[in-house]
């Protein structure tokens, strides 16, 4: 085939004025080709926003229909050094304990009692704070307990701006992580926590001070709700005051929750209810 002949086919494929196609088709055929496939998206988009809908219907904008989480909650302690939990300072410098207690002062300012004050509310001790809906119509927002600093005494900040660092007796701060709907005890008992050193340490960590006393959750801070439904929530803290730990070694701590209705522990996780951290201070 010529040159001249294969270039007029092809440009006989692109339009032929015989035929008037394009491309191989009229423009009945493209127009139904792309009505077709208008109709078919379209309808595509209509089930996948009716598929949307009918979901979203089943959804709670307060509270998750579905919550896959462990039996026991975590626990974290303030301060930490980045993602780190150890807490390393030397008494004679400064520089090394300063910067622990000012991430305390940052932690606490929401639980400043004019804070608390203006936002919750005083409530009832040793007792759930239950705010139950009344059928279809819930009861948005949901009120908050205070949880006031003064609560933690030695450890607020407040009479001892340096939380006991600058004395080697620091304080260390606890919450548990917020499980939604939680209750974590029965039969009025609060839960509360308890730290030991490891067991090579076990002679290392001295005497230890508990606020609020007994280092307890109190009961009136649960249920937690969930984040939109109770906007003023405030964790429930403990704070741990080493007294007379073992200086210029290091000491292994560990902290758990105790509650009558809260497994330690499991196979799926081991540190569940539980939180660990090294604490080492200098003194040469």
């Amino acid at each position: 085939m010529s040159k001249d002949a294969e270039k007029s086919t092809w440009k006989e494929y692109i339009w032929n004025p015989r035929t008037r196609e394009f491309l191989g088709r009229t423009a009945s055929s493209w127009g139904l080709i792309l009505l077709f496939y208008v109709v078919f998206y379209i309808f595509l988009a209509g089930l996948f926003a009716l598929t949307m809908y009918v979901m979203l219907q089943t959804l709670d904008d307060h509270k998750p229909t579905w919550q896959d989480r462990l039996s026991t909650p975590g626990m974290v302690i303030r301060p930490k050094a980045d993602e780190t939990y150890e807490i390393v300072y030397d008494i004679q410098s400064t520089e090394t304990w300063d910067m622990y207690a000012q991430a305390l002062d940052k932690f606490l300012i929401p639980y400043n009692n004019s804070v608390q004050a203006e936002k919750n509310n005083e409530c009832t001790p040793d007792q759930y704070f239950l705010q139950e809906d009344s059928g279809d119509v819930k009861n948005n927002p949901k009120r908050s307990c205070q949880f006031n600093r003064t609560i933690l005494e030695d450890c607020s900040g407040i009479n001892d701006r340096y939380y006991g660092y600058q004395k080697g007796q620091p304080c260390i701060i606890i919450k548990l992580n917020r499980v939604i709907g939680m209750l974590p005890g029965v039969n009025g008992q609060a839960p509360f926590v308890t730290c030991a050193a490891k067991k090579e340490d076990s002679d290392k960590i001295g005497e230890m001070m508990y606020f609020p006393e007994n280092g307890t959750f109190n009961l009136m801070y649960y249920p937690y709700y969930g984040k939109k439904a109770q906007v003023n929530y405030s964790q429930p803290l403990v704070a741990v005051k080493f007294l007379n730990i073992t200086t210029n070694e290091d000491v292994n701590v560990e902290c758990k929750i105790n509650a009558n209705n809260i497994p330690i522990g499991s196979e799926r996780d081991k540190f569940a209810g539980r939180v660990s951290f090294k604490l080492r201070i200098n003194t040469i």
